[in-house]
């Protein structure tokens, strides 16, 4: 006689065992799969927040160029103070690829709302010489009012940065502050500039203005210059020697774009905190799965006994919880990723950004979820096997 073989269960067979355990059990299933999905949506909204940042970064730095250099003194070799050439502009605006080049030099004064104010209280706003080019370098905007010209540099007259504006509590031009001994009229206020945050905490005024009114000695602090996107890093070598060819290691040279950009990198740190936080959410989830295979094993005892008896085998009832518990943390796992690409975009469109959930962080989180699902239920399945028929059909 030929031994007999059990039959082979196809995939279909497979699916449909494994699915009707869980059309039984519901509301277990449901709260069982609510773990997964809380962790899902916890790793692909992070990551899709991140990116979606990430992307509106890229395109504000495309908005705002990143040809934009800045030439600031550094240090002599014993700590002393250095000091930028009067004309260091000028040389620099003689370089061959250098489409415009402006600059502002620090001035010992403070400004206040009223002199009542005592001149210690400078509320983190520094005062500032500028050139008249210097929106022009910087692609800055006026919110309101005008920038100063040939005839406002001469007189006592400040254009305030949006963050200065804002601390001093003015949001209109035609007011006066009291800028060192003297009172200033401000004339304008300016829009936020993200390559230069320093402008939007000072105080504005022309050079004339600043050496007769304020003791300015005419040194620019800070030299901006834009020149072909091609040439950036050439002209940033070139820059020290240019602006001080004895001590070329006295000046400093970056490139503001690059904070921007350091501080996207910045962001990556805390995203990945917020993933350990979701892999903790998904791993929790994947501990309710286990605990809830564990305890459909003991529940259908005489199912699996029933099962054996027809000539069902180890692998078999292997299989079809093995399957069971795949298929619940895939239901998770495709929750999650629903509702974490719908909180990326709900985030993302209240903050104007462009929504961004890339395609491998939800191929990642249904790959982690199915990984979840062999392993929660990898004991359950193989418990279940080994339970003899006799004593599985004798369970209550």
């Amino acid at each position: 006689m030929n031994p007999l073989v059990p039959a082979r269960l196809s995939p279909g067979d497979v699916a449909r065992v494994g699915a009707s355990g869980l059309r039984a059990r519901p509301a277990r299933v449901v709260l069982s799969a609510l773990g997964i999905a809380i962790g899902i949506a916890t790793m692909v909204s992070v990551i899709g927040i991140s990116a979606s940042g990430q992307e509106e970064l890229l395109r504000r730095l495309d908005r705002l160029g990143t040809n934009l250099l800045r030439v600031e003194p550094g240090a002599t070799f014993s700590g002393g103070d250095v000091k930028l050439p009067v004309d260091a502009v000028a040389m620099v605006g003689r370089v061959g690829p250098v489409f415009t080049a402006s600059a502002t030099g620090e001035v010992t004064a403070t400004i206040r709302r009223t002199d009542r104010i005592p001149k210690v209280e400078t509320g983190g706003i520094s005062v500032r010489a500028a050139t008249l080019d210097l929106l022009e370098t910087l692609d800055g905007r006026v919110r309101t009012g005008v920038w100063l010209n040939a005839a406002t540099a001469r007189y006592p007259a400040v254009v305030l940065g949006s963050v200065a504006a804002d601390r001093l509590g003015i949001s209109r031009v035609g007011v006066q502050v009291r800028v060192g001994d003297r009172w200033f009229t401000v004339t304008g206020i300016l829009d936020a500039m993200p390559l230069a945050p320093e402008i939007d905490r000072a105080a504005l005024v022309g050079i004339p203005a600043a050496r007769a009114h304020l003791g300015f000695d005419g040194h620019p602090t800070t030299v901006y210059e834009r020149s072909a996107e091609e040439s950036v890093e050439a002209v940033r070598d070139v820059l020290p020697r240019t602006v001080n060819p004895e001590s070329p290691h006295e000046v400093a040279v970056s490139r503001p774009s690059d904070a921007l950009a350091a501080r996207a990198a910045a962001a990556g740190t805390f995203t990945g905190l917020l993933l350990g936080l979701g892999a903790v959410a998904l791993l929790v989830g994947g501990v309710g799965v286990a605990n809830t295979m564990v305890i459909s094993v003991l529940e259908r005892r005489r199912e699996i006994g029933l099962r054996r008896s027809l000539g069902a085998t180890r692998a078999q009832i292997r299989t079809q919880f093995l399957t069971e518990s795949l298929m619940l943390s895939a239901l998770g796992g495709a929750a999650g990723s629903v509702i974490g690409s719908l909180v990326t975009m709900a985030y993302a469109l209240a903050r104007d950004w462009p929504p961004v959930v890339p395609a491998w962080a939800l191929g990642g989180g249904l790959a982690a979820t199915l990984v979840v699902g062999v392993v929660a239920g990898l004991y359950p399945a193989v418990r279940a096997s080994r339970l003899p028929p006799t004593i599985a059909l004798t369970s209550t």
